[in-house]
């Protein structure tokens, strides 16, 4: 098959582990477009909304040169920001619990300012606003994902990888996200990578340097993911594990569907929605989730 990108099957981290949880719920996240809007849909939830806001206030460093890029302060720069989440629109239920998730979110940032560490350094910004390839030209797969934060290592003239977390818990040792970013690193710039971190701004002053991944059996397992959802999609097939009562996932994304939840914005041409407290188990973790 001749490579197409507009027919090709994209693959990111959220989207995989949309799947490996539950096929039905890749479905509704991933493919199903409201008939009105045209758009797909999601559930806002407080931590999706600080992590956002924090990582659109780290993001705009990358363009500013290093001898300016801490001149405003960025907890300024993140209460500007936050007035796109405030309220419903961030998936808050009232002021106290909203303020909670503001002031972590601010604790973060100046966490940052205080010991700003490789972000005084130069980056590489790579010119994709969606950074992509080809995972399988023959099989139409695209592997795509947006990485947060690139430093230069100019001693080597190399790369360093730094994905910033806002959850209060370590990246499981199983995550595909190093792999997929050390791919995604590797085939959309020149510069040979030699470090990847995770950075947690919650509770940590420097970057966690991690083992990188073997290349090759990284690519070779998310191949294998690929071809899996590409046949669920060809066969139209996205069984929920749980059986037909559904699982956690599955089942708020249905309940939207079925005229539940209220609609409160839109972030990233999706449809957000949020459901009543009882049927929403909070999500801690913001993973590549300028969702796409």
């Amino acid at each position: 098959m001749a490579k197409d990108k507009y027919s090709a099957v994209w693959i990111s981290h959220t989207s995989i582990n949309d799947f490996l949880h539950c096929p039905r719920a890749y479905f509704l996240k991933n493919i199903y477009k409201d008939r009105s809007s045209g758009n797909k849909i999601q559930i806002i939830t407080p931590s999706l909304a600080l992590g956002s806001a924090v990582h659109e206030v780290i993001d705009s460093l990358s363009t500013i040169s290093t001898n300016n890029r801490f001149s405003d302060s960025l907890v300024l720069k993140f209460d500007r920001i936050w007035e796109k989440y405030t309220g419903k629109k961030g998936g808050f239920r009232d002021l106290d619990e909203e303020h909670k998730y503001k002031e972590r979110g601010k604790a973060m940032l100046r966490r940052v300012m205080d010991h700003p560490g490789p972000l005084s350094n130069l980056a590489v910004k790579i010119r994709e606003s969606l950074p992509y390839f080809w995972l399988s030209e023959e099989e139409n797969i695209i592997l795509c994902g947006k990485v947060d934060w690139l430093e230069y290592l100019k001693d080597e003239d190399s790369i360093h990888i730094i994905d910033f977390k806002t959850s209060k818990k370590e990246e499981i040792k199983e995550s595909l996200q190093l792999p997929i970013y050390y791919l995604l690193v590797v085939n959309s710039q020149k510069r040979p990578v030699s470090k990847a971190s995770y950075w947690y701004l919650d509770f940590s002053d420097m970057p966690k340097e991690m083992v990188l991944p073997d290349i090759v059996s990284a690519e070779s397992k998310l191949l294998e993911i690929g071809r899996k959802i590409k046949l669920a999609r060809k066969l139209e097939k996205f069984d929920c594990p749980s059986g037909k009562d559904g699982c956690p996932q599955c089942r708020q994304l249905e309940s939207i569907i079925g005229g539940g939840g209220e609609k409160v914005g839109e972030m990233g041409h999706r449809d957000s929605y949020i459901l009543d407290i009882e049927e929403t188990p909070e999500v801690e973790e913001l993973e590549d989730s300028f969702i796409i």
